[in-house]
């Protein structure tokens, strides 16, 4: 949001900081390997931000979890907030973002791990989780851990008693309740007000003519189709009668079937996209079908329409490289899903911390 700036941006891909820097220019970032960054290089700030890498936390990835060498990345990001902590400067809000699966890996420990580290670092906590399609036209549940600092007065309307749907389902209740008593003294059930519904659906953000991909001939369409179990054939068989252009997302996977594997284009016409992965998460990039009568399309999703389902402007600066703008997005946070979070939570901590006097800029 317009009231925000950012003091610091961290990440090891020198190609994710060249598109950060072609956005946002080179204040406050430093590149890198979190944990080589130097702890002086972390500045005071209103929020701290953490998206560590999901490879080894994803139903998708090796299941390594907290002591994967990706995800593992949790402990050095927060040994900079416990610094902070120490210089008598901790941050009032911390958020951290990953994929589901961190509620339940290695059995709840890692979750349990992260919430133990905010604890004793001195932060109330409550977590939820928010799929991007209650905002944009993608299937994306992500979870989201928000602490805020033993020093902030929460205002009452921003907690509730008891969990409520749809930010506080099965799996984060069950998460709560497998943590030990001392953690779920001091858990927050945040409550969030349900965004407007979506205007959006995945045919109202599809290029005609997109510069990064290019449709497949008809050879390639049939050869995707005859990829397609028949339960899938007849979705599209169902799109061809609507007399309406419609468009479906389409993954490749591979199935057991009679005790073979075999791989399966598997599509979708719900009116959202499937879930942008990247190759480093264990999946395949994700294709598009464009059905309108009798006529089939298909072809890649373009690196344009991944940015749109991110909540992205046309306006933002990808890599030119298709699969650089794919990492970069399939990599992301759905903005405009933090942009909720800003508005009816970051925002309202931040307001009740500060003296009426003194209302500057919010950072992060």
């Amino acid at each position: 949001g317009p009231g925000w700036q950012c003091r610091f941006a961290n990440d090891i891909n020198p190609k994710k900081v060249r598109s950060y820097r072609q956005n946002w220019g080179d204040h406050g970032v430093v590149p890198g390997d979190v944990r080589a960054v130097p702890s002086t290089a972390v500045p005071s700030a209103d929020l701290a931000w953490g998206s560590f890498p999901c490879q080894d936390l994803s139903l998708a990835g090796n299941g390594a979890g907290l002591d994967g060498a990706r995800s593992g990345t949790f402990f050095p990001f927060w040994s900079h907030i416990l610094r902070l902590g120490q210089l008598g400067r901790p941050p009032p809000l911390v958020a951290l973002e990953n994929v589901v699966g961190t509620l339940s890996s290695h059995g709840g420990a890692d979750f349990a791990a992260i919430c133990g580290a905010l604890q004793a670092g001195g932060y109330r906590l409550g977590a939820m989780v928010i799929d991007a399609a209650l905002f944009v036209p993608q299937s994306r549940p992500r979870l989201f851990v928000i602490g805020v600092h033993a020093s902030v007065d929460v205002p009452g309307p921003l907690v509730g008693a008891e969990p409520t749907e749809p930010f506080h389902g099965r799996l984060v209740t069950r998460a709560y309740a497998a943590l030990p008593a001392a953690l779920r003294d001091r858990w927050l059930w945040w409550q969030l007000p349900e965004p407007p519904p979506r205007a959006a659906d995945f045919t109202s953000i599809i290029e005609e003519e997109p510069a990064s991909v290019e449709w497949h001939t008809a050879d390639q369409t049939a050869h995707l189709l005859g990829l397609m179990a028949p339960r899938h054939l007849a979705k599209v068989e169902a799109a061809k009668g609507l007399g309406r252009p419609i468009v479906g997302g389409i993954y490749k996977r591979t199935r057991r079937e009679d005790g073979q594997r075999v791989q399966r284009a598997e599509v979708r016409f719900d009116g959202l996209s499937g879930c942008l992965r990247t190759p480093g998460g264990g999946s395949s990039r994700q294709l598009i079908v464009v059905v309108h009568g009798q006529r089939v399309r298909t072809r890649l999703i373009s690196a344009r329409e991944t940015a749109r389902l991110m909540g992205l402007p046309d306006s933002y600066q990808l890599p030119e490289r298709y699969n650089e703008a794919y990492h970069l997005t399939g990599d992301g946070v759905v903005s405009p899903v933090v942009r909720h979070l800003a508005a009816h939570l970051f925002e309202p901590l931040l307001e009740a911390a500060r003296p009426a006097a003194a209302k500057p800029a919010r950072t992060a």
